[in-house]
C-alpha cells in the first residue's frame, strides 16, 4: 500500500492486485506497539484500515484476484491474474510471507480442528481451555500473551533454552501466571482423532518423551516468503527474493518490497520503508525508459 501511495502521488498509473483484504500479516496481529506515531499501540486491522483509507482519494485500479504467474518481457511484463493478463512496465512484488509449518504428523490433518497459526483469528474458540504456543520468537511470545487473556493455561514450548523474542515480551510472558514455559523441547506429533487432544513432546537434551494433554496448538516457528508465482528468472533464495538496497531485483522493471525480500528485519515499519524505496526506484526506472 505504501508503494502504491508513492507511485500514485508521482502521477504513475497504478494497479494494486490483492487476493484478500489489504494488510497481510498485519490483519492477524492482535496489537502493534512499535509503529511510530502510535505510542498507545493499536490493533493490526486498525493500522491496515488507515493505510487503505489513505489510498481512497487516488485513482487506484484495484484488482481483487490471485496472481498465477509472471512472464518476463520488454518493455512490458505480463501478470497472469485469474483468467486475465495485465501488462505493466514495472512490477513491485509485495506479497509478504506466511506462517511456516512444523511438518510433523497431525499438523495438516488437524488444521482448523485445534491447530492454528493465528491467535487473533481462532483464540476466542478456546476460551477457558488449555492450549500450547510453539515457538520462541516475537510472534510466539506476542500470541502467547494474547491467548493468556482468553484461556486458562498457555504452554509456551521452545526448542532452545532461551527465547529469541524481545526482552519486553519475555518479561511479560515469564511473569504471567497463565503462561508456563517448556524449554529445550520439540513437538514430534500432534495427536487426536477429530480434534487436538495432546502433543507428543521430546526433550532435546535427554531425548525423553512425554505427552501433554490440551485443547489446541498455535504454531509460530517463523515465516516463509510468498513467492510461488515469481518466475525462475528472478534471483531468490530460501528466505526470499534477492534485491539491492533500492529494491531492484536482477530483472529490469521488477522490484520487491517487504517480507517477500531476503532480509532480516520483518516489521511493519521496515515494510513501509521498503515500499517507499521500491516506488521511488520504480519511478526513476520509468523516467529512464522514456529518455
Amino acid at each position: 500500500m505504501t508503494a502504491a501511495l508513492y507511485l500514485l502521488r508521482a502521477g504513475v498509473k497504478t494497479a494494486m492486485i490483492e487476493k484478500l483484504s489489504p494488510g497481510g500479516q498485519v490483519l492477524m496481529t492482535a496489537e502493534i506497539e512499535n509503529y511510530p506515531g502510535f505510542p498507545e499501540g493499536l490493533q493490526g486491522w486498525e493500522l491496515a484500515d488507515k493505510f487503505a483509507n489513505h489510498l481512497d482519494k487516488y485513482d487506484l485500479d484495484r484488482i481483487n484476484d490471485e496472481v498465477r504467474g509472471i512472464e518476463i518481457g520488454a518493455p512490458f511484463h505480463t501478470i497472469k491474474v485469474g483468467d486475465e493478463d495485465v501488462q505493466a512496465k514495472v512490477i513491485i512484488l509485495a506479497t509478504g510471507s506466511r506462517y511456516r509449518r512444523l511438518g510433523i504428523p497431525g499438523e495438516e490433518r488437524l488444521l482448523g480442528k485445534g491447530v492454528s497459526y493465528c491467535a487473533l483469528c481462532d483464540g476466542n474458540f478456546f476460551r477457558g481451555q488449555e492450549v500450547a504456543v510453539i515457538g520462541g520468537g516475537n510472534s510466539a511470545l506476542e500470541e502467547a500473551l494474547y491467548l493468556a487473556r482468553l484461556v486458562n493455561k498457555v504452554y509456551l514450548i521452545h526448542r532452545r533454552d532461551e527465547f529469541r523474542g524481545l526482552l519486553c515480551y519475555q518479561d511479560k510472558c515469564l511473569t504471567n501466571d497463565k503462561i508456563e514455559p517448556i524449554r529445550a523441547t520439540v513437538v514430534d506429533e500432534i495427536q487426536g482423532e477429530d480434534q487436538v487432544e495432546s502433543l507428543l513432546l521430546r526433550n532435546v537434551k535427554t531425548d525423553e518423551t512425554s505427552e501433554l494433554k490440551l485443547d489446541g496448538a498455535f504454531i509460530f516457528v517463523g515465516f516463509e516468503p510468498i513467492m510461488d508465482f515469481v518466475p525462475d528468472e528472478v534471483d531468490k533464495e530460501q528466505n526470499g527474493v534477492v534485491t539491492d538496497v533500492e529494491m531492484h531485483t536482477n530483472i529490469p522493471g521488477i522490484f520487491a518490497a517487504g517480507d517477500i525480500r531476503a532480509k532480516m528485519c520483518r516489521q511493519v515499519a521496515s515494510a513501509v520503508g521498503d515500499g517507499a524505496t521500491a516506488a521511488t526506484a520504480a519511478f526513476s526506472y520509468l523516467e529512464q525508459m522514456e529518455d
